[in-house]
Parts: structure tokens; sequence; C-alpha cells
């Protein structure tokens, strides 16, 4: 075996290395995250349609659909994460026909990092939208009586939360374009 192909080998089962590790901490991260924005945000879209309930508000309902988009491209990063185990195991195969072309590589790693700036695009809208809700909810005129409250007016701790789900859906796709970003690097040294 020459020196070149064992600098080879070792930077291949480098990389290989760097790819499954990635890809788990990534998968990990975005799976977390994305389980438990899912679930808020179904609570939400649950409890927010009850008669009278203060979360009950047309302008949320742009928010709500784009946040559950970068839920569903979410999915995708997931996916995606999960499949650069894949490429490392397969990188670590003593049969050299297992392993992907650099090529190919490059462009899951591409796609990866388009799905997740897609997504993260997709989650800031909406969050957009559902925060301008809420403040408008929050600093429109109230009649000033005593008697008289508006619930509609009332910020509920479940608009707090559908904020929260958006921040989170927001970091996972954040931790998938680091992964990417990071093994783009390694890949193209």
């Amino acid at each position: 075996m020459s020196v070149d192909s064992q600098s080879s080998s070792s930077r291949r089962r480098a990389i290989a290395q760097a790819f499954r590790l990635t890809g788990w901490i990534s998968f990990w991260i975005q799976l977390v995250l994305g389980v438990v924005s899912a679930i808020i945000v179904l609570l939400f879209a649950v409890f927010s349609q009850r008669p009278g309930s203060p979360s009950n508000n047309p302008g949320n309902g742009l928010g709500v659909f784009l946040a559950v988009c970068g839920l569903v491209t979410l999915g995708g990063g997931i996916y995606l994460a999960f499949r650069y185990t894949r490429i490392g195991r397969q990188l670590l195969s003593s049969n050299p026909s297992n392993h992907p072309g650099k090529l190919e590589t490059v462009q899951i790693l591409r796609l990866g990092l388009m799905v997740n700036l897609v997504g993260m695009l997709l989650t800031l809208l909406g969050a957009q939208a559902i925060v301008g809700t809420l403040v408008a909810r929050s600093i429109s005129p109230q009649a000033i009586t005593t008697q008289l409250f508006d619930p509609n007016r009332i910020i509920s701790g479940l608009d707090m939360l559908v904020v929260q789900a958006n921040t989170n859906t927001v970091s996972a796709h954040f931790a998938g374009l680091v992964g990417s970003i990071w093994l783009l690097n390694r890949v193209t040294r």
C-alpha cells in the first residue's frame, strides 16, 4: 500500500466519521425540537378553534400555516441529517464500489443547505405573522370600562407557546444548516 493510498484512506475515514457524528447530532437536535414544535402547533390548532378563544384570531391563520410549512420542511432536513449518517457508513465500507462520489455527496449537502434555508425562511415569516398579530392585539385601543373586559385582547399562554414553537423550529433549521456547512467544508477541503 502506497503512502498516497494510506493518506487517502485515512482522509476518507475521517470524513466518514465526521458525517456519522455530525449527521447524528443534527438528526437528534432537529428531531427533538421538531417534535416539540409540532406538538405545540397541534395543540394551538386544536385549542384556538374553540368559540370565544382569544387565540381564535383570523390573523394567526397565515402564521400557523407558515409554521406548519416550516415543520414539514424540517421533516426533509431531518431525513437529510439521517442520510448523512448513511453516507458516513458507506464511506467506511471496505468495498470501494459502495463509496459515494464526491459530486453526489456535495449535491446532498447542498440540498440540505437549501432545505434548511427554505424552512428557516418559512418559519421566520410565520413567526413574524404570529408576533405581528400578537403585537396588534396587545396595543389596539380598548374601551375604558370597569365592567367589560375584552377577552380578544388577552395574549394567552398558548399564544406564547406557538411563538416558542417557531423559535424551536428556527433553531432546528439552524442546527441543520451548521451541520451541512461544516460537512461541506470538510468534503471540499
